[in-house]
């Protein structure tokens, strides 16, 4: 298959170009003009371009059977807000009518669990639909985004969504890697807890969704949408998995809900004068007060999806962070 990737230079990205010309797909990818371009993995073409250029895309689209969209702009904070907006919604949407206008060409979106909305004692699935009350311009994007692809597939264009879950693992350590670093943070000793670490997450194994999207991409049914998750745990149980693990002991403090708000709007308030993105943000700390957990019982059963047991992802991902002395 001849696929078109955006969003290849990212932390997913990188390992979803690998691993599809590993396949024996024809992967394209499409990156930004830049001075010293990044690395791409061995047979993925390059060609330069934006996903908000419709006509860059056109061209870097011509020939493909099939569009991996997965470009977004991925960080707690920008100094133009209206960069979510032109990214991560005008981006799809150029995807979007490109495929529209390609005969036979289908588009697998790369979405997000935060696209579909937090799920506070319950466990989600696909059915949800964001209720619309987003605290972050990644969060109202993605939400927005996530709207815009099911009324396409409503209008039958060919396009499946994936819904990957809080990922980490090995890879390029980029603002995508918030869990990885967690990771990290954890083995340096400089992690602490948000609250009293309640809330529960879907931590998604990056070698697991990789597998995923090829499986989407290869057999999901359009108009479909496919969470790409793991185990759901709260931060009490992955930090006490970590101090097993890595023999550090579990932070002793933790940081209060209204204390981290605080000082996260200072810094967010600091940016604003000085350009110098905040390390959190207010409206970053109230996306922890909830849970994020969800089902991947459709993709098991429709796409052939695994789960990688946290306890084997975690012990991965301390091992790959060890190799690189991150």
């Amino acid at each position: 298959m001849r696929i078109l990737l955006t969003g290849g230079t990212g932390f997913l990205g990188g390992r979803i170009a690998a691993r599809l010309a590993q396949a024996g797909h024809q992967v394209r990818a499409l990156v930004r003009p830049r001075p010293r371009p990044a690395p791409m993995p061995a047979g993925v073409e390059t060609v330069a371009g934006d996903v908000t250029d419709r006509d860059s895309m056109r061209r870097a689209a011509e020939g493909v059977d099939a569009i991996v969209h997965g470009a977004a702009l991925v960080r707690m904070w920008v100094r133009d807000p209206a960069a979510f907006d032109l990214i991560n919604i005008g981006g799809l949407r150029n995807a979007i009518e490109i495929a529209r206008r390609a005969p036979g060409c289908r588009l697998l979106y790369i979405s997000s669990f935060i696209a579909l909305g937090p799920t506070d004692g319950t466990v989600g699935d696909e059915s949800l639909t964001h209720p619309g009350e987003a605290r972050n311009d990644y969060e109202r994007t993605k939400a927005a985004a996530d709207r815009v692809a099911r009324r396409a597939a409503a209008d039958g264009v060919p396009i499946a969504m994936v819904y990957p879950g809080a990922i980490y693992g090995g890879g390029t350590l980029t603002d995508g890697s918030i869990i990885t670093k967690l990771i990290r943070d954890f083995m340096n000793r400089r992690a602490r807890y948000l609250g009293e670490g309640r809330q529960r997450v879907c931590y998604a194994f990056i070698d697991d969704v990789v597998e995923g999207l090829v499986m989407a991409l290869e057999r999901g049914a359009a108009g479909r949408g496919y969470i790409l998750g793991g185990e759901n745990a709260d931060y009490r149980s992955l930090f006490s998995l970590l101090a097993r693990l890595t023999q550090v002991p579990e932070p002793r403090r933790s940081v209060p809900f209204w204390l981290a708000e605080t000082m996260g709007r200072v810094l967010r308030w600091r940016a604003r004068l000085t350009g110098l993105a905040p390390v959190i943000t207010d409206e970053v700390v109230r996306i922890y007060r909830h849970d994020w957990a969800y089902s991947s019982d459709r993709a098991v059963a429709e796409l052939g999806y695994r789960i990688t047991p946290l306890e084997e992802g975690l012990e991965r991902t301390i091992a790959w962070l060890k190799e690189q002395k991150a």
